[in-house]
C-alpha cells in the first residue's frame, strides 16, 4: 500500500513538472492562461448558472489538452528526428490544428455563453433613453 501511494505522488510530481515545463516553453501556453484568466473573471462577473460554467470548464480544459499534447508531439518528433523531415513537419503542423481547432471551438463557445450575459450587461451604456 505504501508503494502504490508513493507512486500515486510521483506520479503527480511528473505531471506538474510537464504543466510546468509547458507554462515555461510554450508562448502559446501564455496566450491560453491569459484568455482562460480573462474568461474566468467575466464567467464571475456575469454570474453565468452552472451549467455555463460546466461547458465552458470543458472547453477550456480541451484546449489546454491540446495544448500539452501538441507540445509532447514536438518533443517526441525532435528526439525521433532531429534532422527536417517532411514526416516530422506533418506530426507538428497535425497537432498545432489540433490546438487551433480546439481554441476556435472555445471561442464559438465563449461567445455563445457569454455573449448574450455580456451584452444585457452592456446595453444601458449603449442606449440612450
Amino acid at each position: 500500500m505504501i508503494d502504490f501511494i508513493k507512486s500515486r505522488i510521483a506520479s503527480f510530481g511528473h505531471a506538474f513538472r510537464g504543466w510546468a515545463y509547458v507554462i515555461r516553453n510554450e508562448k502559446n501556453a501564455w496566450i491560453h492562461a491569459v484568455v482562460t484568466t480573462l474568461v474566468m473573471i467575466m464567467g464571475l462577473w456575469l454570474n453565468i448558472p452552472l451549467h455555463d460554467w460546466a461547458i465552458l470548464i470543458l472547453v477550456i480544459t480541451m484546449v489546454w489538452a491540446a495544448e500539452f499534447f501538441n507540445t509532447s508531439i514536438e518533443a517526441v518528433v525532435d528526439l525521433a528526428s532531429p534532422m527536417h523531415h517532411p514526416l516530422a513537419k506533418v506530426g507538428k503542423d497535425v497537432g498545432a490544428a489540433a490546438v487551433l481547432i480546439s481554441a476556435c471551438a472555445a471561442v464559438l463557445i465563449g461567445v455563445i455563453i457569454l455573449g448574450p450575459p455580456l451584452l444585457n450587461r452592456m446595453a444601458p451604456y449603449f442606449i440612450h433613453p
